[in-house]
């Protein structure tokens, strides 16, 4: 067979196009989606099982929620819960991050508050409801303290790991290139620090959401702690579900959130995976 009578007929073969590949992100968003909706399929069969009082079921409870949204009563909740949780958090932060770097550092300073750190963190908040009414009242600030209880530990324990993993090296490197004992603590301990701090401020930041619901159990008037017992106790299991689903969807909204403004202000500092 003539060279040029092979070549026309490759030639006119039609060409093969290869599909495109999926995108990752795609797939990770089809693979939450399938999941939510097994959750929803799971959860609307086995409220089929029980009470509709008891255990409502996904359309109830988004009904109860879209009712309570009408009567502008989930909004105030949420507001006062956020601020509420906000507030606390913050305050955590401030104190837990500094003391955690200070004995991370010093070793003396991380001698003397050791043993309260370690007793103290496993007390729960719950356990210091009363007391907190008792030496604050009925208001704010024994809400608050509860929240800022929960959240320092976390924040500052990851803060003081964070310090104390620093390796010698970079210490010594640091030294060698003439930095003193406070340019070696800023530019090498603090930089080597951040992932931990941000890590101990997302676990956080978790409880804290966790913490609002025990907070808010006594003496309080408005909040999703309080709508959920207050609909516990008047069997609105439906009005207790929007509570919580709102509570949840609050706490995964506000984790992305995090991620985002850690990925914007402090990329360089995250651990790469």
């Amino acid at each position: 067979m003539p060279q040029r009578f092979v070549s026309e007929q490759v030639l006119s073969r039609p060409a093969v196009v290869m599909p495109r590949p999926i995108s990752p992100r795609w797939c990770a968003l089809a693979a939450g989606s399938a999941s939510i909706a097994a959750f929803v399929l799971l959860w609307q069969l086995a409220s089929m099982r029980e009470a509709t009082i008891l255990f409502p079921g996904p359309l109830a409870t988004i009904h109860a929620a879209v009712v309570l949204l009408r009567e502008g009563v989930l909004s105030q909740d949420v507001l006062i819960s956020l601020m509420r949780i906000g507030v606390g958090f913050i305050a955590g932060v401030a104190v837990g991050v500094p003391l955690g770097l200070a004995m991370g550092a010093f070793r003396p300073i991380r001698i003397f508050f050791e043993p309260y750190i370690q007793f103290f963190r496993f007390v729960p908040a719950i356990a210091w409801l009363i007391p907190a009414i008792l030496w604050f009242g009925i208001g704010e600030l024994s809400k608050i303290f509860l929240i800022f209880y929960t959240t320092i530990f976390l924040v500052l324990l990851n803060t003081m790991i964070g310090v104390s993993s620093v390796r010698r090296n970079q210490m010594r490197a640091a030294q060698c290139f003439g930095a003193n004992a406070w340019q070696r603590y800023v530019w090498v301990v603090l930089p080597a620090t951040m992932p931990y701090v941000l890590t101990g401020m997302r676990l956080a930041m978790g409880n804290s959401f966790a913490a609002v619901v025990g907070a808010e159990l006594i003496a309080s008037e408005r909040g999703i702690g309080f709508l959920i017992v207050d609909s516990w106790m008047w069997l609105a299991a439906d009005r207790m579900f929007a509570g919580m689903l709102t509570l949840g969807l609050l706490g995964v909204l506000a984790d992305y959130l995090f991620q985002a403004l850690s990925r914007l202000c402090a990329r360089r500092y995250l651990m790469r995976g």
